[in-house]
């Protein structure tokens, strides 16, 4: 078997080679373009055109791993590296106040968000509860500009 294991999360897609913790620094010190499959977060699947994935970069490639970052239990699949998704499910069914749980959310968000090394800060992160929905409104400065990302958990 000549070929080499690849870890990212498609595999058999030979352009997105790196998961995010593999990343390293290119010889003038800087990432290489971010990029990743185009997701549709309404319906929660890739986005598919003429027959073949399509492939978005930067800030719009960082949104989708942002979004699969948090969605993703952390520790829970083996497919994963442990750095990888958030611990957000923890908080299901624990009988907290809503302002520690918005705390805790808050924290297990920016845990999961800043092993990225594309994410350099966060600027606002405002999580709100609307019956058993999350709705995370937020903004980042990654190393291409300051990104926006407001969604549904």
């Amino acid at each position: 078997m000549d070929e080499e294991y690849n870890d990212s999360f498609y595999p058999f897609i030979d352009y997105i080679t790196e998961s995010v913790s593999d990343i390293e620094l290119e010889e003038d010190d800087t990432l290489p373009l971010y990029r990743e499959i185009a997701w549709d977060f309404k319906n929660e699947h890739p986005l598919v055109v003429n027959n073949e994935f399509k492939i978005v970069e930067e800030n719009e490639a960082i949104c989708v791993w942002i979004w699969h970052a948090i969605k993703t239990f952390r520790y829970y699949f083996s497919i994963y590296s442990w750095d990888f998704g958030s611990e957000i499910d923890t908080l299901l069914g624990q009988n907290y106040t809503p302002e520690l749980t918005k705390m805790e959310v808050t924290r297990y968000i920016e845990e999961a968000l800043l092993i990225n090394p594309y994410i350099l800060e966060i600027n606002k992160l405002e999580v709100d509860f609307d019956g058993d929905t999350l709705q995370v409104d937020m903004r980042a400065i990654t190393i291409y500009e300051e990104l926006e990302v407001n969604f549904v958990v």
